[in-house]
């Protein structure tokens, strides 16, 4: 049977109408949506019973395959959907369109699945973009007619263009909302990367960090249980130091492993990230609870510091849906904060531990070398004075008092000591009571004379950082005269002027050369220029072998930003 062509009118009838109804196909941005609308189309402007759609990936393989015309029972019927093989292979592999009258008897057909419905006419044309095949459309069984026309070839090539850029617009529009996700979802992730880093950065305690990371943690993951387990310094032990959930029923069974015993232990010292699927394999491990708390899935996490692994975080979750990679890579990154901060609070620790040591040894060097020695010397003394006793009584007698003299001076010392050791703060009190306190107590462990000078006018307009430094200050310079100057008067006085408030510490002491500051009196007085820079004011420092010192400080009224320097 002869196809008659199409008058020309009736071919542009055609064409305008397919023009018409593509223009819509651009502004559909689903990509399923958007190829049973195109194979729908596809078939009414060619008369097919049936018709299909496919894009392909960059490997040419089926990515998505839509097809019209066939019920749910018949699609229901077919065993598998179309796999790339036969004529669909030929087409993927060709750019030129195909028609053909039988699809039965071509020699490059492999035939149809059971249950498959029965084709016969065929009319294949490739979806291009540019040089690069994207897509194909499949017609079968053409309508009053023994096979597809010329005509219909040319109608559906022109759909095929349209196809091309819908499909392409869609793509796009699909790739850029992916890229909106990811990034929304990166700029969460970060956003709490920052408020884990605030919360971890201003704790000092481990339990503390713990806890806080991992609520949150559990919050943003939407999490349903959690525990971390810590390895106890210098031992291989995992103890289970948090749990959080919604009931009280632990995931393991066990609150302590060892390194590289089952999967916690094994986790800490392998360094990789475990993902256990409960709706798939039991773990005899996990505490029977689990199942009844519908856990799904448990990601398992190494807690990784600089000095290596610290222990392991469990993430356990309800949901049907998995733990995705950004998700695990993200716990990964919690982990690894984790381990920082609590490495952080064990070197704060050790550091401290490291700074009382070295203080007890120079205190102990200190008191060997000064004040035992004395105590030593006086115990000759006064055994001397024994046994001078019935031969010269008078010698007897100076002896003793030089004992005495030797024991005031060490009395002097000891309170030396005390003076320098006693912690001293600032409480509730303006600067002048508290410099007050100061020369008081200096004063009783000293015996020193010691006069104050005050300002007529009221200072508690001073901001309190200006006034804890300043307060400092004072304290520093009057250890230092108590300890090194061997001095017999001191004044501190303070005055104002319009802007800024000043304090000056003198003495009659033995004083120091400058340039041999910080081995005579150590990190006192650059802990004073520390701490009045910080508080924007400035600190002169003057003193000569013989001639006492001066310490000289002043501090704006006005308040501004600083560093705290405990």
């Amino acid at each position: 049977m002869e196809i008659s062509p199409l008058t020309k009118k009736q071919l542009e009838q055609r064409l305008l109408t397919l023009h018409q109804a593509s223009l819509q196909l651009v502004q559909d941005i689903s990509i399923d949506s958007l190829l049973e609308k195109i194979a729908s189309l596809a078939c009414k402007e060619a008369e097919a019973e049936y018709g299909a759609i496919s894009i392909v990936n960059a490997n040419n393989e089926i990515e998505l395959f839509i097809s019209v015309g066939m019920t749910r029972a018949q699609m229901d019927e077919i065993p598998h959907p179309p796999q790339g093989k036969g004529m669909i292979r030929v087409l993927i592999n060709s750019k030129e369109p195909m028609r053909i009258a039988n699809i039965e008897d071509d020699p490059r057909s492999i035939g149809f699945p059971q249950g498959h419905p029965h084709m016969t006419s065929f009319l294949g044309v490739p979806i291009c973009q540019g040089e690069i095949t994207i897509g194909q459309i499949y017609l079968t069984n053409k309508l009053n007619a023994q096979e597809f026309s010329d005509d219909d070839r040319l109608i559906i090539e022109m759909l095929a263009g349209y196809a091309s850029a819908s499909i392409t617009n869609a793509r796009l529009y699909r790739d850029l909302i992916q890229r909106d996700r990811v990034l929304t979802r990166r700029n969460e992730d970060l956003a709490l990367l920052d408020q884990l880093a605030s919360t971890l950065a201003t704790s000092s305690d481990i339990k503390q960090i713990l806890e806080k990371g991992l609520s949150q943690l559990m919050d943003y993951l939407r999490l349903e249980a959690g525990e971390i387990f810590l390895r106890q310094e210098d031992t291989k032990n995992l103890i289970l130091m948090v749990h959080k959930g919604n009931s009280g029923n632990r995931l393991w069974k066990r609150k302590q492993y060892i390194f590289g015993e089952g999967i916690v232990g094994g986790i800490a010292i392998s360094g990789s990230p475990v993902l256990l699927d409960l709706s798939e394999n039991d773990c005899d491990e996990l505490d029977p609870s689990s199942k009844t708390q519908g856990i799904h899935q448990i990601a398992v996490v190494p807690l990784i510091g600089r000095r290596g692994s610290m222990g392991a975080l469990c993430a356990a979750t309800c949901h049907p849906q998995p733990l995705d990679d950004f998700e695990v890579q993200f716990l990964q990154a919690i982990g690894s904060w984790m381990a920082t901060a609590i490495e952080n609070v064990q070197f704060n620790i050790q550091d401290r531990r490291l700074a009382i040591l070295e203080e007890r040894e120079r205190i102990g060097m200190d008191l060997h070398d000064g004040i035992i020695q004395s105590i030593y010397a006086v115990g000759l003394t006064l055994e001397h004075a024994r046994l001078l006793m019935k031969e010269s009584p008078e010698q007897a007698n100076k002896r003793i008092e030089q004992a005495e003299k030797d024991l005031n001076h060490t009395i002097r010392d000891i309170r030396g000591y005390i003076l320098d050791l006693r912690p001293r703060q600032l409480h509730n009190e303006d600067l002048m009571k508290g410099i007050t306190r100061l020369v008081t107590e200096f004063h009783a462990n000293t015996l020193l004379d010691v006069r104050l000078q005050g300002p007529s006018e009221d200072i508690s307009r001073l901001p309190k950082n200006q006034a804890v430094a300043l307060f400092h200050i004072c304290q520093e310079a009057l250890a230092n005269i108590a300890k090194h100057a061997h001095a017999h008067h001191t004044d501190v006085v303070l005055w104002t002027t319009n802007d800024r408030l000043l304090l000056e510490i003198r003495d009659d002491g033995i004083g120091f050369d400058s340039e041999d500051t910080k081995s005579t009196i150590g990190h006192g007085l650059s802990n004073m220029e520390t701490r009045v820079m910080n508080a924007g004011g400035e600190v002169d420092i003057t003193s000569e072998p013989g001639k006492g010192s001066s310490i000289l400080a002043w501090v704006p009224f006005s308040e501004v930003e600083s560093l705290v320097v405990e």
